[in-house]
């Protein structure tokens, strides 16, 4: 049995995930949240592990939410080159991603959800362990910033196989061919 890789981001019209200084300020963009999106509570409930490098984590616990972990009840992995003291469900690791992935996807559970940043995805996406990506397209053009897939040796041929619009947001499922 393999466990689901999925990827699951907002970026930017321009593939942006983040401004160079690391903001996500865009992700607003004066965007009106007029109809119900369920994307992310169906993601929650196919997943039981979270992967993401430590520039994510320190903005999910200072910035995004400060007071409470939104994943406490997920296995989360934090890729770091200074980890700290582990916790039941909070595991940091100076584990390159590629091998922790391959680690992951034998293990029994649930999908996993590769969370960010960059240096994060693109070591995945180049050894096509990403099953899915669910993208969000934000309509905002940020001219430069941190980018959603950095240069690897390519290509990774996807299928799509969902896009649709909603509160002026595109949503483009692709999986691994």
């Amino acid at each position: 049995m393999s466990r689901e890789v999925i990827l699951y981001i907002a970026a930017s019209l321009d593939g942006y995930i983040a401004e160079l200084d690391g903001s996500i300020d865009f992700l607003g963009g004066g965007i009106e949240l007029v109809e119900e999106d369920t994307s992310y509570q169906e993601l929650m409930e196919k997943i039981d592990t979270v992967v993401m490098g430590r520039t994510t984590y320190d903005q999910v616990v200072n910035e995004l939410s400060p007071n409470e972990y939104p994943y406490e009840e997920q296995t989360s992995y934090i890729i770091t080159s200074h980890p700290e003291e582990n916790t039941e469900n909070l595991l940091f690791t100076r584990q390159n991603p590629v091998e922790l992935i391959q680690e992951l996807k034998e293990q029994e559970g649930k999908a996993i959800w590769v969370v960010g940043g960059g240096s994060i995805i693109a070591p995945l996406v180049e050894a096509n362990l990403i099953d899915t990506y669910i993208l969000t397209t934000i309509p905002t053009i940020l001219g430069d910033g941190i980018p959603l897939f950095n240069k690897f040796d390519g290509p990774v041929n996807l299928n799509v196989e969902q896009v649709y619009v909603k509160n002026n947001m595109v949503y483009t499922t692709y999986s691994r061919k």
